[in-house]
């Protein structure tokens, strides 16, 4: 393992970076933080221009909740290409989670930046329907002083079904939570029997709607389908495990998942390896096992140093 990182790190900095290269963008996703850093770090030294780099560090900034500096490199990366429709998706989701922790003031300030780079990104490139769908959600969750509209985020919902039917359910269906209707979950059921490839994804939507109503039974229920579903790109392990902790159910089982999802040495830029580990650790400590979930935390802290919720955890056990 560590001579095919060595070689991926040495690939890393020989050329300037194009969208889709495998070698830091697959130390960032498969949760190797410090690694993609090095990499990274050592690459703009020599191609301080690379708009692809940068997005690459803000992106794996952003798995590490460093806030800050995911959205001082994402603005490095639209510096350098203004039109790209990715890097103001970045830049709005890294804003985003900031005004999350913030204090109310610099939370207004940044809700609407959130808004102006969502809407940026989908006005660079209409094609982005996983940009829509986070301006969707905006207009969903803001006041309507930020610039919360419902009947927005269902211009957006009509716009993503062309290119994806099962997204654009998706996204009604958050509407219709939103609006009380009664008819979300089955907007939630519709989105699951539109997806071909990816019917995983939208199970757990569901399960996390059946969380937020107290249907906790519906809820695990629904993770348990997550598991046989078809996926894509979704991390239903990682997310259902993710869940149950917040919902207090089902630890062992959330703990055996979790381990499943390890043991396939995960590549998703949703759920790193370091942040999996984390989640290990506070269902192990959960049980009671102080001894197993520190040894989870060091593990997530070999992988990102940084990850200041694994130290933090790891002081909180070894007190």
């Amino acid at each position: 393992m560590r001579l095919t990182l060595c070689l991926l790190l040495a690939l890393a900095t020989a050329l300037p970076l194009a969208a889709g290269d495998d070698g830091p963008e697959r130390l960032m996703k498969s949760g190797h933080a410090d690694d993609a850093l090095h990499a990274l770090n050592l690459h703009v030294q020599d191609n301080p221009r690379d708009a692809v780099a940068f997005n690459l560090l803000s992106r794996t900034y952003y798995q590490l909740e460093i806030w800050d500096t995911a959205m001082l490199m994402a603005e490095k990366s639209i510096a350098l290409d203004p039109r790209n429709s990715l890097y103001h998706q970045w830049l709005g989701r890294a804003a985003g989670r900031k005004a999350e922790v913030s204090n109310p003031f610099t939370a207004f300030t940044l809700a609407r930046k959130v808004r102006s780079e969502f809407e940026r990104a989908v006005a660079f490139d209409p094609n982005n329907i996983s940009a829509r769908a986070d301006l969707a959600e905006y207009y969903l969750e803001a006041p309507g002083f930020l610039g919360g509209d419902k009947n927005k985020a269902r211009l957006q919902a009509d716009a993503i079904a062309a290119h994806d039917p099962a997204l654009a359910r998706y996204v009604m269906a958050r509407i219709e939570e939103k609006r009380g209707t009664g008819k979300a979950e089955e907007e939630y059921k519709k989105a699951i029997e539109a997806s071909a490839d990816d019917a995983a994804r939208y199970w757990i939507e569901l399960a996390s709607y059946y969380r937020r109503a107290g249907r906790t039974q519906d809820m695990e229920s629904a993770i348990t389908q997550s598991l046989a579903a078809t996926r894509h790109v979704a991390v239903p392990e990682f997310d259902g495990a993710s869940m149950l902790l917040v919902a207090g159910r089902n630890f062992p089982g959330a703990v055996q998942m979790v381990r499943h999802y390890l043991a396939g040495e995960p590549v998703s830029e949703d759920a790193p390896a370091f942040q999996a580990h984390l989640l290990l650790g506070q269902l192990l400590e959960k049980q009671g096992d102080r001894r197993s979930a520190a040894d989870q935390y060091r593990a997530a802290l070999e992988l990102a140093s940084q990850f200041r919720p694994a130290r933090d955890a790891l002081a909180r056990v070894s007190r």
